[in-house]
């Protein structure tokens, strides 16, 4: 079987995380696939910020461009935010590009009737909330719960950690009908068994739902040639405006639009 080559990426200017989410990934990997984690070069060392999510947008865009050149069979950008996904998916030709928040959802739909997200700060509430309407799941939403936690402080106490995501889990699914829940946050990788667990619901996990989505999807064009519909929404750039237009020099992007 031909292995699915999928490049996960950190849209980050910090390799933190790079290193557990590979180790996380490659639990989870069917035994045919091959993940590389990668982050940016430069940037914000979070996107809690819509200001810090531009600013990773290029070079967001260009490591996904570049990883179609490269042969990649997928790319999940691992935030979720799902900083950049449309705009990914204009500028492939054949590489399909998934997101947390997407691949969660979608997969969480089909799980129960409701979901819920669990949030790290009330800051992150309106973007996802959009994210959800666009998604075209607002019908299956029940709630967001926030818990006060930064990104970089799931993992400093994970015993603090899991009480807090305990607590306001159990609150959406007896309060708000909630019957699956969604951890809101790729750094909330890991805790999703315990909570299952304590539950009695699915609880899915930021970090291996786009994974799964991302070998499902290539599973799909593979074998049916199912992929992004590019005559609409997702209809690429023309190439000639492009290169006529100087941007590829203009933006460093290092000849990724080269015939």
């Amino acid at each position: 079987m031909t292995p699915k080559k999928i490049l996960w990426i950190n849209p980050v200017g910090t390799d933190t995380y790079d290193a557990p989410i590979q180790e996380y990934l490659d639990t989870a990997k069917d035994s045919e696939t091959i993940i590389d984690v990668v982050s940016l070069s430069r940037g914000p060392l979070h996107l809690e910020y819509s200001y810090y999510e531009a600013l990773v947008l290029l070079d967001t865009l260009n490591k996904v461009k570049s990883a179609e050149k490269e042969g990649y069979d997928a790319a999940v950008i691992g935030c979720f935010y799902d900083p950049g996904l449309m705009e990914a998916r204009e500028i492939l030709d054949k590489m399909v590009v998934t997101a947390p928040a997407e691949a969660s959802m979608h997969i969480a739909a089909t799980m129960g009737h409701k979901f819920s997200i669990i949030v790290g700060r009330n800051k992150w509430i309106p973007q996802m909330m959009e994210n959800v309407v666009n998604c075209g799941l607002k019908d299956k939403f029940a709630s967001f719960k926030s818990v006060g936690l930064g990104v970089y402080d799931f993992h400093k106490d994970e015993k603090l950690t899991e009480r807090l995501l305990k607590e306001a889990a159990k609150e959406a699914v007896e309060k708000d009908g909630a019957e699956v829940i969604i951890l809101g946050c790729t750094i909330q990788f890991g805790f999703y068994k315990e909570l299952q667990k304590y539950l009695g619901v699915p609880v899915i996990d930021a970090v291996l739902a786009p994974l799964k989505w991302a070998e499902f999807l290539v599973e799909l064009q593979g074998k049916f040639a199912w992929s992004h519909s590019k005559i609409g929404g997702y209809e690429t750039p023309p190439k000639s405006e492009i290169e006529s237009w100087g941007l590829e020099s203009q933006y460093n992007m290092n000849g990724l639009w080269r015939r």
